[in-house]
């Protein structure tokens, strides 16, 4: 930020204040409640954020966490050098789950043509403790990942290899700021040097089996097969960073800074403006309109879809035309994508963010949050369906269908919680089958509609002398009728019982032991559990719960995120189930004695809920062979419910990797199956 065309840093102050903190997450969490978002991702960021010292973050962290806790999941990261980072910073960001991305050019010569003090000394060393800091067992469910800015006077490979020495999660490479005005480095003679040069280190990436995600090589990938760009600097999809200035200003994409002084500039602040008022800025609008919003050249391209036109700031040239240009790195772009397709072939599939982290276990819930607004739409084109067939007969579908397509039209964010519970979907399976009334539609909208208000009365229909409001609770009626009509006040009335809720260290969860569609594995589920049965469910659930979180931490976070019900069941889980009726958002469990028991049926059902929400969205493997369909599920969930075991067990270790081998050779697999198969070998070690 300290070298290019935008100098307004100067006369900002060097420090965020208290007053700018606040200010930002009340905008944050005012945003988040008003769009119903599940999640929103924060990056401090700098110059070097760290040097705002322990103090400072602490209050960063404490506001945002403070002002979205009820409201939306943070993600909430910090980009840095690493020079300062020390076990002080750690404890601090362990304490908030402060995800830390490294900045690294890669081995030393590389580091050291940027990096080096006012005194010539190199800063490399200072790096490598904080990796090696950042890599121990305590602190690394905190590292983000790599990122590296190509340099193309660097050794592809040497730097490759000095990236992938760190073990990270992930490497993000990124193509140096520059512009038509302001070009970049380019080696003269050679046409597309920064093609050739990412193409070396994707051929020594290939070469290794793919060790870790590479974001810029998989949107590449995910793109060409027709899925979503992974990144801001490719693809079509519609910009959503804003930046907030240490005081207070919103700007635009820091990228921007490169363009011309006052480009990122929106003229709007936190004191004065809310985001959406910043969402409504000239300059944000103009990064919403996709393939529209490219010059003709980008249009008439036929990798446009992929490249994206590259990064908003790349295009600029300041002949009048700004932003209306390919990028500075068009051709690089194009040779790169080109050459991409060629080694991967048509079938590279459609992978979802996060793919690699699905597959190795190291998603945060970021991936999970895609699978679930995914099977979300899926759900809703479940319920047209049952319209469609069945619907039409019943005029109690049909009034709860008016009453759904209303909350809709009034606010999407109302219809979240019918489309989201995990047994609307066993439902409307069950219902297309023939197996299930379309009744029940009413009672889902009323779970979804009363305990916000949101209508004066809805009629529902009677279960077994039983009004049930799947993810809410029940009410005794006491009458023969087939349907009574509700209002929000009967969720207080006599005859109301509730689910009861249970909460353990981060992970809140129902215990449904009422809903007339609860499915898990197949097996007999439990009906209503006593107090005291409650009580012991709420005890053991906590001690295994404490176990996934000290032995998986990572999958303990995307549990946190996904699971919002808990199935008691009436019998141990077949362990040799590869499928789960609720996705990975109800998981069915028996009470064992043993909490390491619970535990794994647990991880169990999260893993292959999981895997199920991913077929939904992924084609892994010709769906008719069931053995390698069994094979991917069963191996899925036992690489994460072996790592509970208290002693690894060498003979199970064995049969993994043999499990993993049958996989890697069957030929029903897909590219993007066998992609995911490597993500699980890397898990299993």
């Amino acid at each position: 930020m300290y070298e290019h065309a935008d100098q307004s840093w100067t006369a900002r102050p060097k420090v965020i204040s208290n007053e700018v903190i606040s200010w930002t997450a009340l905008r944050l969490a005012k945003h988040a409640k008003a769009h119903a978002l599940p999640s929103v991702q924060v990056i401090l960021h700098g110059g070097e954020p760290l040097l705002a010292g322990p103090a400072r973050l602490r209050r960063v962290c404490e506001e945002l966490r403070g002002a979205l806790d009820g409201i939306s999941r943070l993600d909430l990261r910090i980009h840095t050098n690493g020079i300062q980072l020390s076990s002080r910073f750690l404890e601090l960001f362990d304490e908030f789950d402060v995800r830390v991305g490294i900045s690294l050019d890669g081995d030393r010569a590389a580091n050291d043509l940027h990096r080096r003090y006012a005194s010539g000394r190199s800063s490399y060393d200072k790096v490598l403790a904080a990796l090696s800091l950042l890599r121990q067992k305590r602190y690394r469910h905190l590292y983000a990942g790599l990122l590296c800015t190509v340099d193309v006077r660097n050794d592809p490979v040497a730097v490759y290899d000095g990236l992938a020495a760190q073990n990270p999660p992930r490497i993000d490479f990124l193509l140096p700021h520059a512009t038509w005005d302001e070009p970049p480095l380019r080696p003269s003679g050679v046409r597309t040097p920064y093609a050739d040069w990412l193409m070396a280190v994707y051929d020594r990436w290939e070469a290794h089996d793919r060790p870790m995600p590479v974001r810029l090589f998989d949107s590449v990938i995910s793109t060409l097969g027709g899925g979503p760009s992974l990144t801001e600097a490719m693809g079509l999809a519609p910009a959503d960073v804003v930046v907030v200035e240490t005081d207070g200003s919103f700007e635009q994409a820091d990228s921007l800074k490169t363009a011309f002084d006052g480009a990122p500039v929106t003229g709007e602040d936190v004191f004065r403006h809310s985001l959406d008022d910043v969402a409504r800025h000239p300059g944000i609008i103009a990064r919403q309109q996709g393939l529209a919003g490219l010059s003709e050249t980008c249009r008439s391209c036929p990798v446009v879809r992929s490249c994206g036109g590259g990064l908003f700031a790349h295009r600029y040239r300041g002949d009048g035309t700004e932003f209306d240009n390919p990028s500075v790195f068009c051709a690089d772009l194009e040779a790169l994508i080109r050459s991409i397709d060629a080694r991967t072939g048509a079938d590279a599939g459609q992978p979802v963010e996060g793919f690699d982290a699905l597959a190795d276990g190291s998603d945060d819930g970021t991936a999970l949050a895609e699978l679930a607004r995914a099977r979300q739409e899926i759900t809703r084109e479940l319920l047209s369906m049952v319209g469609q067939e069945t619907g039409g007969e019943s005029e109690l579908w049909a009034a709860a269908w008016r009453t759904a397509l209303e909350l809709g039209r009034r606010d999407d964010a109302l219809l979240a919680p019918l489309l989201s519970h995990p047994h609307t979907r066993t439902w409307a399976v069950r219902c297309l089958d023939g197996a299930a009334p379309a009744d029940h539609l009413a009672a889902l909208v009323a779970a979804a509609a009363l305990p916000p208000a949101a209508v004066d009365r809805i009629t529902v229909p009677v279960c077994d002398g039983f009004v049930h409001l799947p993810g809410v609770g029940r009410l005794r009626t006491g009458t023969a009728a087939e349907a009574v009509e509700l209002t929000p006040d009967h969720l207080d009335a006599p005859g109301w019982e509730p689910l009861r809720r249970l909460r353990a260290d981060g992970l809140e969860v129902a215990l449904d032991d009422i809903d007339p569609y609860r499915d898990c594995h197949g097996t007999p589920v439990t009906g209503r559990l006593t107090d005291e049965e409650t009580e012991r469910w709420r005890h053991a659930l906590s001690q295994a719960w404490a176990s996934v979180r000290e032995t998986l931490p990572d999958l303990a976070t995307a549990m946190a995120t996904g699971v919002r019900v808990v199935t008691p069941l009436d019998g141990p889980v077949d362990p040799r189930a590869t499928s789960a009726g609720g996705g990975f958002a109800a998981l069915g469990a028996f009470l064992h004695p043993d909490p390491a028991r619970l535990a794994a049926d647990l991880v169990r059902g999260f893993r292959l809920g999981v895997l199920d929400a991913l077929l939904d969205v992924c084609d892994l493997y010709d769906e008719t062979d069931t053995r390698t369909g069994e094979l991917l599920a069963d191996t899925y969930a036992r690489i994460a419910t072996d790592a509970l075991l208290p002693d690894p067990d060498p003979e199970s270790a064995r049969r993994t990797r043999a499990r993993l081998d049958e996989l890697s050779a069957a030929p029903t697999l897909t590219a993007l199956g066998r992609r995911f198969t490597d993500g699980m070998r890397r898990s299993a070690g």
